[in-house]
């Protein structure tokens, strides 16, 4: 337990908690305080969970925390595998039972944040089978589930491409290395653009070429919405098949039914839902409503210990002994004359069960059958974009249910037969054991006669002879046989020569002037190009000489324009002088004092005078200080002096009361001991 609450003080010291506890202090945390703390955590896992307990229900902070490790999958260590003492003791704040959780949460928290992550996402919504019977509600499950497996697979690209490992550093080569394929791309394009524009209706070119890049998008433009509409087509046909289907059923059961057998039907139906209406339904509208008032209350309740439930437990016991108590006194205290109405009641409450179960059966037997037309209608249309054909109908199936059978009892036949020819196999293999055995006992005896008349392996090199006679026979045969092939192979191979030789006679006549044509064609090409190079030097020179020259002139015109800008400029602040000159003299020549006053000489002039008569009371002020500076240095001399003169005066005077209080507590001392 130390090695945990170590770790845990580690990890909320660090980021992003940065709690700065110790474990003195980590232990002596209140339980609101280890909440909050738990609080935290979890809403670094999940941002929902980010909020202050202080602001919500104690129970309704249990049912959060609750819920959100369910969805981490956490199980309670041994010693609290109480669900509801775990419950009690996260409401309450219990140490033994936050820190294991704390401990579990620090210890998988980039885990545990992927898995909450994913939660908000993969957790399923269930929706009841008699919501799913509406085709609309079908039909948006169907796009959630759809939905949910999209993001799935989108979770596992991404996930391998961080596996995968690209850094920044290889993206920036891999965008440097496209930059430079770019670079490389426009100047080859700009060379292309120079080279096509020497040829004669290289617009024109340029215009067929788009044309064509155009026609290929709009044909696979064309071609997508070919599939679209094809997938289209396919989904109406569904449709349509599913109508045909219902219109069938609705025929066939008009066709084989009368009148009065659809008014009964009708009204065993009618009867039916009015009875779910009526009975079944409000029945259990009112359990349902009843088990959720008493789910409220227990939740309303604070939480029980096990205490509580064995005193709940010991009472309910007791009610019950009282109940079967008081049943006994009822059923002695019965007449006879009650017997048979009992008798009744029972078998009544017998037939309302029996009708209850199979109101419920049939009700089951409907949602199965709607869930398996469903699956029907999946498999279908799962089968038809898997396989591209068309679903077998009932007579096809038929059909291929009896090609099946006469094909297994053709194979149990066949099977038979392996049986017996593997059986019989056995028995020759057997035989030829046996031959070979007494094969070898003739043999035997054989060479002890050859021994006995003197002439050893005369049998076996007989059997040589003739082995190596019927060798040499059958060569010879297959020798002949060779030759025939042979022989008629090479008539077959001249007769397929002539026949070619004829054919290609006027082809190669054909070819012999295209060959000739395609030198002179060369050689007019070749003295073409020479042309074409010469031309294109001369046009380059020139083309490099005039940009050279229309570099300078820009270069000149540049340099004109900027004297032209720097002149403009000088001649603009001129005129503001010359301006300001006129408004000057102006006003200085006016006979107007006010305006005479306006003028800058006049200005000028005062500041002058104001600045010359600052400087004489600065001079002044200057002379007086330097008079001043000798008799006020040596007064100042003077106070300091006076002061290190009162400051030892004052040392004096408290050594001289130290002094003074010292004696007469001497002397009082002394008086003291005179009277003793």
């Amino acid at each position: 337990m130390g090695d945990h609450m170590h770790f845990i003080v580690e990890k909320l010291n660090q980021e992003p908690f940065r709690k700065n506890y110790n474990l003195v202090s980590f232990d002596s945390l209140e339980s609101v305080q280890l909440l909050q703390l738990l609080n935290d955590v979890l809403g670094e896992i999940d941002p929902k969970h980010a909020v202050d307990i202080r602001e919500e229900l104690p129970e309704q902070t249990a049912k959060r925390m609750l819920n959100l490790l369910g969805i981490l999958k956490y199980k309670p260590p041994g010693s609290v595998s109480d669900l509801s003492a775990f419950r009690q003791g996260l409401v309450t704040g219990s140490k033994p039972v936050i820190h294991p959780l704390l401990h579990w949460l620090l210890q998988r928290t980039s885990e545990l944040k992927k898995r909450a992550y994913l939660a908000r996402f993969l957790v399923k919504l269930e929706v009841p089978a008699e919501f799913l019977q509406d085709d609309t509600v079908a039909d948006i499950n169907k796009q959630y589930e759809e939905l949910m497996e999209a993001f799935k697979n989108l979770h596992k690209e991404y996930e391998q491409l961080k596996i995968s490992g690209l850094s920044t550093a290889e993206i920036r080569r891999d965008i440097s290395a496209m930059e430079e394929e770019k670079d490389q791309l426009v100047k080859r394009v700009e060379r292309l653009k120079k080279r096509v524009e020497t040829v004669q209706n290289h617009q024109r070119m340029l215009e067929i070429a788009r044309q064509l890049r155009l026609e290929k998008e709009r044909e696979e433009s064309l071609a997508q919405q070919k599939q679209e509409q094809k997938s289209q087509l396919f989904h109406a046909e569904q449709r349509l098949q599913r109508a045909q289907l219902q219109l069938k059923e609705m025929q066939d059961a008009v066709a084989d039914s009368k009148p009065e057998s659809l008014m009964k039907k009708l009204e065993e139906e009618m009867n039916f839902h009015s009875y779910l209406v009526t009975e079944k339904l409000p029945r259990e509208l009112e359990s349902k409503k009843a088990s959720v008032y008493l789910l409220q209350k227990v939740l309303a309740e604070p939480a029980m210990t096990q205490s509580d439930l064995t005193a709940l437990q010991s009472e309910i016991n007791e009610v019950n002994a009282q109940m079967n108590q008081l049943i006994e006194k009822r059923m002695m205290k019965y007449e006879p004359t009650d017997s048979k109405f009992s008798m009744y009641r029972q078998q009544a409450s017998i037939i309302s069960r029996k009708k209850e179960a199979k109101a419920e059966e049939l009700q089951a037997a409907k949602e199965e059958l709607a869930r398996l037309e469903r699956q029907v209608q999946q498999r279908s249309s799962q089968a038809h974009e898997l396989e591209g054909s068309e679903i077998l109908t009932e007579d096809e199936v038929k059909q291929y249910v009896s090609k099946l059978r006469s094909k297994n009892t053709l194979y149990k036949k066949k099977r038979l037969e392996i049986a017996e020819i593997t059986a019989e196999y056995g028995i020759l293999q057997r035989t030829e054991e046996l031959l070979k055995q007494r094969h070898e006992a003739i043999q035997q005896q054989l060479q002890m006669i050859e021994e006995k008349k003197g002439i050893p392996g005369y049998s076996y090199t007989q059997e040589e002879l003739e082995k190596v006679s019927a060798v040499k026979s059958e060569i010879d045969e297959m020798k002949g046989q060779t030759l025939d092939n042979m022989s008629e192979m090479v008539k077959k191979l001249n007769a397929v020569v002539a026949e070619k030789k004829a054919s290609l006679a006027p082809v190669i006549k054909e070819l012999r002037q295209l060959r000739q044509k395609c030198q002179e064609l060369t050689q007019e090409r070749d003295e073409k190009k020479i042309q074409y190079d010469s031309c294109a030097a001369g046009l380059e020179s020139n083309r490099s000489a005039l940009e050279q020259e229309v570099k300078g002139l820009l270069e000149e015109c540049a340099q004109e324009e900027s004297n032209y800008r720097y002149i403009h400029c000088m001649k603009r602040s001129l005129e503001v002088q010359l301006q300001r000159a006129k408004e000057e003299m102006k006003a200085y020549v006016s006979p107007d004092p006010q305006e005479r006053r306006q003028a800058m000489r006049e200005q000028y002039t005062r500041m002058i005078l104001e600045q010359e008569n600052l400087g004489k009371k600065l001079r002044e002020k200057q002379k007086v200080v330097r008079e001043s500076h000798g008799p006020n240095m040596k007064q100042r001399k003077m106070w300091q002096d006076f002061e290190q003169l009162m400051e030892c005066k004052r040392e004096c005077f408290q050594k001289q009361q130290n002094q003074a209080a010292i004696g007469q507590v001497i002397q009082e001392g002394g008086k003291d001991r005179l009277v003793l």
